[in-house]
């Protein structure tokens, strides 16, 4: 826990200042909390499993070569509706592909478009959040309007909205996720440095004369790194449903890639002749976002100073 510094003098605020708590033991006592917590640990090792098929499948196809067992976009009509067997685990849709490979290959697309999306989100958030909450004033008052405007749609209706005006494709769905998720990250930004900004090392990076920009980098941003770190590790999750839900509407990652949202989505009108085809992909949609899900909340608690506390 930090030094507490009385604030009646400048030199105490100087002093307040230049204290700075070691990032390493920080990260020990993160992760002696975190590996403390199984649940935490089985979503961490899945994910870490799920990055590792994905940056397999995607070097691989860089490299021009073939590790799945088949190619997950090779269509074969007298292979189709075939069911799980020896030779395809998954079975096989309604184009003769083999599921497995599919699924396989899609996780790079639903990472890839989960990882992307938060990175808009919350880079734009981070910043819009932080602008807001220490300037105050008129500035927070517009940025914050325009957040509550966004907050009153539903996110899935405005990314749907956003594909209608950016058009189809795996980009446009980056930029839509990403886009619906921003009001989230400025909000808690916000909300975090309202409460910290009146504290002793804010006020002594202001006496020493630092910019506002150095005292938000500097000062405050890293004290509330533990709250965006949560939440973006949970909005990758949201990120996944979210392209997953476009998929299947047919606003997403279009044929012939592979996304899971797609899939489930053409092969709802077979879900009695071969149910298997929704069945796996929404296996891996589960597992993926109840993945980082685990580890988000692990996150939380071994990020929360009162779980620390001895």
């Amino acid at each position: 826990m930090k030094k507490k510094y009385s604030a009646n003098t400048d030199e105490n605020l100087i002093q307040a200042a230049e204290y700075v708590e070691k990032p390493e033991s920080q990260l020990k006592e993160m992760w002696e909390t975190l590996r403390q917590n199984k649940a935490a640990v089985v979503g961490l090792f899945t994910i870490c499993f799920l990055v590792l098929i994905a940056l397999s499948v995607w070097v691989s196809s860089l490299m021009g070569k073939q590790i799945l067992p088949y190619d997950p976009n090779y269509s074969d009509m007298t292979k189709s509706f075939i069911w799980p067997n020896a030779q395809h685990w998954f079975g096989t849709d309604q184009l003769g592909r083999d599921m497995f490979s599919r699924i396989l290959d899609g996780t790079k697309i639903s990472l890839f478009v989960g990882i992307a999306a938060v990175t808009i989100s919350l880079s734009t958030g981070v910043l819009l959040g932080a602008l807001a909450g220490y300037r105050g004033g008129r500035t927070d008052a517009v940025i914050m309007r325009v957040m509550d405007m966004m907050l009153s749609i539903p996110s899935i209706l405005l990314a749907i909205a956003f594909m209608a005006a950016l058009g189809k494709g795996i980009d446009k769905a980056v930029i839509a996720i990403g886009l619906v998720s921003i009001p989230e990250y400025a909000r808690i930004v916000r909300a975090s440095i309202l409460s910290v900004k009146e504290n002793d090392y804010v006020q002594a990076a202001k006496v020493i004369g630092s910019s506002d920009t150095r005292i938000i980098m500097k000062h405050i941003l890293p004290n509330i790194i533990s709250l965006i770190v949560v939440r973006a590790t949970l909005g990758i999750s949201t990120a996944v449903l979210d392209t997953a839900a476009l998929g299947f509407l047919g606003l997403g990652v279009q044929p012939p890639f592979a996304e899971w949202g797609d899939m489930l989505g053409r092969a709802r009108g077979f879900i009695f002749s071969a149910p298997y085809t929704l069945i796996f992909p929404g296996i891996a949609i589960t597992i993926t976002v109840l993945a980082f899900n685990l580890l988000g909340d692990g996150l939380r608690d071994a990020l929360d100073p009162k779980s620390r506390i001895k």
